[in-house]
């Protein structure tokens, strides 16, 4: 189990993820504590297949293949959208509905035909994030954060990525797609699955 201390200001670690939008979030939730963040994909590091039945095992997966082919702190995150009416679908296969090119124009499709299929009135949904950050000596912590909403449809707005644009969370009007930057990071599950792991390792004694 990682303690506090573990993320100082001065930190160094591995966005284990080559998914630009998303190593770009993090890079910014990680910049006002003093944390640099490099991606996998600039460090020439792999993606490992994702194994796992939920997104705590497949975070934990990218988190120790990241650490230990770079021998660096390691973070990775694993989310997705799990819709109330299609069973928690498609959960963890959130980014593989997206085919091979991991086209999200082409899996929002597929989620509102999916919602349509049932009826398409009930449209309750959640994202879900969980962070793993492991460290060379195998050490490693696991959080989790949900944000919940409603799909929409046609899809709305050019910012975030994934789902974004299908995603109106409760209490607002615009979609993650919409919504300023700044907002959404307030907002989202990654936030606040980032609040816990900060919480849990993060001291401002370098």
């Amino acid at each position: 189990m990682l303690s506090p201390g573990t993320l100082h200001r001065g930190s160094k670690l591995v966005v284990a993820s080559h998914n630009d939008g998303k190593v770009r979030e993090f890079a910014e939730l990680f910049a006002p504590y003093g944390i640099a963040c490099v991606s996998a994909r600039s460090l020439g590091l792999p993606e490992p297949e994702e194994t796992g039945e939920t997104f705590e095992e497949n975070a934990l997966i990218k988190a120790r293949a990241a650490s230990q082919g770079s021998r660096l702190l390691a973070l990775a995150d694993d989310s997705g959208l799990e819709i109330e009416a299609l069973a928690g679908l498609p959960g963890i296969h959130s980014a593989r509905w997206g085919g091979p090119d991991k086209d999200f124009g082409f899996a929002m499709e597929r989620v509102n035909e999916e919602l349509e299929a049932t009826g398409g009135a009930y449209r309750r949904a959640n994202f879900t994030c969980a962070l793993a950050l492991a460290a060379p000596n195998g050490e490693e912590i696991v959080t989790a954060g949900r944000v919940y909403g409603a799909i929409v449809w046609p899809p709305r707005g050019s910012r975030g990525f994934g789902y974004d644009p299908i995603f109106v969370a409760d209490g607002h009007r615009e979609t993650f797609g919409e919504m300023d930057p700044a907002l959404k990071n307030q907002l989202s599950h990654r936030m606040r699955a980032f609040e816990r792991l900060m919480q849990a390792t993060y001291s401002n004694v370098e």
